[in-house]
C-alpha cells in the first residue's frame, strides 16, 4: 500500500471474503496475465527461506519479479492469501503416496521424516501456519494420506488427535533443532560445547542430592548425546508406540484345531 503496509485479511469482517482456493487464477476476460500465482509464491518462499517470513512482503516480491507491488494484488488479494499459498507450496514437498499402504506405522514414519526435512528447509513454516488449516490441494493430500493411515476402526476425533500427536511431535522436534542452530550462530557454541560449559553447575546440582531426575538424565540418558537424526527417530518411535496403544486390537486368527486322535477301537471298526 502507499504507506508501506500490506493488505491483511484477518480483520474479523468476512463480508465479501472469498477463499483463495475458490478464486480463479486467471480472469475469464481481459489480457493474458503477465505473472502467475506460482511465480509469486515461489519468489515469496525463496525470500522467506533466506530472510524470514516478514521479509516476504508484496513490495519485496514485486521488486524481485520486477514490477510494482500493487500489480500483484490482481493475483494474490492479501497477505493471508499469500501465506496460504506459501504454506501449501512447501507442503507439496511431502509428496505422499496416493493412498495409505495398509501399514499405518510405515506410512506415518514416512510422512514424519519428510515433514521434518521440509520444515528444516523452511524454518518460517510454523509461524506461518497459525495453528489453522487452509485446505489447499497439497495440504489436503497430506491430510487424506496421514489421517487415512489411521482409519482402522477408530472414531474420526481419535484419528485426528493421533495424527496431530505425530505431526505435533515433528514440529516440536524441528523447533528444538532450529533453536540449537540459532544459538550456535549467536554464541558459536555447539550443543556439546554448551554442555561442557554448563558442567560445573550441573555437577553442583547433582551433588546437592535434591534433583534425582536430573541426576538420572545426566548419568543415564542417551538422547541428549544423540545426533539430531537419531534423536528424532528415537522420539518418533516412542510417539508411534503411544499411537499403537490407542488403536483397536487386531483380531487374532484362530489356530486350527489339532487332529482328533483315533482310538484303537475306531481303527478296528474300519476293517471289521
Amino acid at each position: 500500500m502507499a504507506d508501506g503496509t500490506e493488505r491483511g485479511d484477518d480483520t474479523g469482517d468476512d463480508t465479501g471474503y472469498v477463499n483463495i482456493w475458490m478464486r480463479p487464477e486467471r480472469p475469464s476476460r481481459g489480457p493474458r496475465p503477465a505473472y502467475s500465482r506460482a511465480q509469486i509464491t515461489e519468489t515469496a518462499v525463496r525470500i522467506a527461506d533466506a530472510e524470514g517470513l516478514e521479509a516476504a512482503s508484496m513490495r519485496r516480491i514485486a521488486a524481485e519479479i520486477g514490477t510494482g507491488a500493487m500489480s500483484l494484488y490482481r493475483y494474490v488479494p492479501g497477505r493471508d492469501d499469500l501465506i496460504q499459498l506459501m504454506v501449501d507450496h512447501v507442503m507439496g514437498e511431502l509428496d505422499p503416496p496416493d493412498r495409505p499402504s495398509g501399514d499405518w506405522r510405515a506410512d506415518l514414519t514416512l510422512l514424519a521424516g519428510r515433514s521434518r526435512a521440509m520444515r528444516l528447509r523452511h524454518p518460517w513454516l510454523s509461524e506461518a501456519q497459525h495453528g489453522r488449516p487452509s485446505f489447499g490441494p497439497n495440504e489436503l493430500r497430506v491430510l487424506e494420506f496421514g489421517v487415512g493411515a489411521l482409519d482402522l476402526g477408530l472414531p474420526i476425533d481419535d484419528m485426528l488427535v493421533l495424527f496431530g500427536l505425530v505431526m505435533g511431535y515433528v514440529d516440536s522436534a524441528v523447533q528444538d533443532e532450529l533453536a540449537w542452530e540459532k544459538e550456535h550462530r549467536r554464541s558459536g557454541l555447539s550443543k556439546e560445547g554448551w554442555m561442557g560449559r554448563s558442567a560445573p553447575y550441573v555437577h553442583q546440582l547433582i551433588n546437592s542430592g535434591e534433583h534425582p531426575m536430573l541426576t538420572r538424565i545426566v548419568r543415564d540418558a542417551r538422547q541428549p548425546h544423540m545426533g539430531s537424526e537419531a534423536a528424532f527417530r528415537h522420539g518418533l518411535e516412542r510417539v508411534l508406540d503411544c499411537v499403537q496403544a490407542a488403536l483397536p486390537p487386531v483380531p487374532s486368527l484362530p489356530f486350527p484345531s489339532p487332529p482328533k486322535p483315533r482310538h484303537d477301537d475306531e481303527r478296528t471298526g474300519e476293517h471289521g
